[in-house]
């Protein structure tokens, strides 16, 4: 079973993630952050991954560290549950609309941590979420996961559709990228026959 699990515990935060790449679609999910936990739920299910989430942080200063914390503990589980990355499809790439929203995301599991993200998010929050935590959140699951990110919001003017529909269009493509390639025959994914962080 391709399965990640990570617990990371700071002064500011203690979150435990586990995902599993061949799931159903589960996600449970609690992070202190409502939005945010609907936000998993949506790479869960568009996904089919099985995600798990439980965080304490110190919300009463605000947001961001759990926000941050969970997005690195994902994005090290995800490296874990990649392994050697043999087999699969390695680039993934979605565009999902959501009533006038609609953005793109384009992915390669490629070892190399990038993150190009050009959204237009019109408000400060939605409900009680810092719509500024989006990128911070696909910053930091790049940054430990290894992942080349391109995010671009096509249209949209209401900010929860904006977002969702991004997290929506990243869950498709993360779903395309890790499928298996039954051509390659379980070899790795690139020219120089490694795929890795180093």
């Amino acid at each position: 079973a391709r399965i990640g699990e990570v617990t990371r515990k700071t002064k500011e935060t203690d979150v435990k993630v586990s995902i599993n790449l061949d799931g159903t679609g589960i996600c449970r999910s609690n992070t202190g952050i409502p939005f945010l936990d609907h936000m998993l739920d949506q790479i869960a299910s568009h996904g089919l991954f099985d995600v798990n989430v439980m965080a304490k942080g110190d919300l009463h200063i605000d947001d961001h560290h759990t926000n941050e914390d969970i997005a690195l503990a994902l994005g090290t589980a995800l490296l874990q549950a990649l392994g050697d990355r043999k087999g699969i499809s390695r680039f993934g790439d979605f565009t999902a609309p959501l009533d006038e929203a609609l953005v793109h995301v384009v992915l390669d599991l490629s070892g190399r941590p990038f993150l190009a993200y050009d959204m237009d998010i019109p408000t400060e929050r939605v409900g009680t979420y810092d719509t500024q935590l989006v990128e911070h959140f696909f910053q930091s699951l790049v940054n430990t996961s290894g992942m080349t990110l391109h995010i671009r919001k096509l249209s949209g003017k209401n900010s929860h559709h904006i977002i969702e529909a991004c997290f929506k269009a990243f869950a498709r493509a993360l779903r395309k990228a890790t499928e298996y390639d039954e051509r390659r025959m379980g070899s790795i994914p690139s020219s120089k026959g490694v795929l890795s962080r180093a």
